[in-house]
């Protein structure tokens, strides 16, 4: 077990910069991690987890793989260098997925997430998309970084069993057109279908961003619209919730 103590140390800088700064998470090739329960989701997945650094007192697991680099760091230095206000006793740097667009698509249910800025909500919706047995997210340019502290917490360990692709429009719409994947997005225009009435068990459906919704470059490339039913009362849900709802009805006839 190595020991640090210092706040100018190399990897205490490189875990700063890991947390705030995404260029930087992709330069290294690496996420920061944090808590008991989150390491226990990596290991049980596979992720490749390289730096563990945990408090005085922190029992490592027996399933850690011997090459992780272990550190040991004080409860004051633990909090100056974690994502966290309250951190817990142990953060860990895992290898970053590769990046870009897969090859090939070997599911037939997707969630494309357009413009969508608040990590909480991509973080929730990738957790949502992994418990309704989605085959992946698609996240298009101008989504929360995937990698950021804050997302990865909101997965609930998601992260590390549902994969999550970025790429731009035109690549994603030639892969889904290679696949015979329809284009679908939450919104409104004159060949708007209630979700109840499509079979959405092989698409790729579309979730706008918080403020404005799907963008336009993207509704002029779907094939249908989609509206969720509501009571005339409301104009609409935020991200999560008609991701959700999408999710849902994605999932009719899967036995889990």
């Amino acid at each position: 077990m190595e020991k640090i103590t210092s706040r100018t140390n190399p990897l205490m800088t490189h875990i700063r910069k890991l947390s705030g700064d995404r260029k930087y998470r992709r330069t290294s090739g690496q996420m920061v991690c944090e808590g008991p329960k989150m390491l226990a989701e990596a290991l049980k997945w596979g992720a490749k987890v390289e730096v563990l650094v945990c408090a005085e007192g922190y029992q490592v697991p027996s399933d850690l793989p011997k090459d992780v680099r272990l550190v040991e760091i004080p409860a004051d230095l633990l909090k100056s260098v974690a994502p966290t206000e309250t951190p817990q006793k142990v953060l860990f740097l895992c290898a970053l997925p590769p990046g870009g667009l897969p090859e090939k698509l070997s599911g037939g249910r997707y969630l494309v997430l357009d413009g969508l800025q608040d990590p909480g909500n991509v973080g929730t919706l990738w957790r949502t998309a992994d418990a309704f047995g989605a085959d992946g997210l698609f996240l298009l340019p101008g989504c929360a970084d995937p990698w950021s502290p804050k997302t990865v917490r909101a997965t609930m360990g998601a992260c590390f069993r549902l994969p999550v692709w970025e790429g731009d429009l035109a690549s994603l719409t030639e892969l889904l057109d290679r696949h015979s994947l329809p284009l679908y997005a939450t919104a409104l225009r004159e060949d708007t279908e209630d979700i109840r009435d499509l079979d959405l068990t092989r698409s790729a459906v579309v979730i706008g961003s918080e403020g404005r919704g799907v963008s336009q470059a993207v509704l002029d490339q779907s094939a249908k619209t989609i509206k969720i039913p509501m009571t005339d009362r409301c104009e609409s849900l935020n991200a999560a919730a008609a991701g959700t709802v999408v999710l849902w009805q994605m999932c009719q006839g899967t036995n889990f």
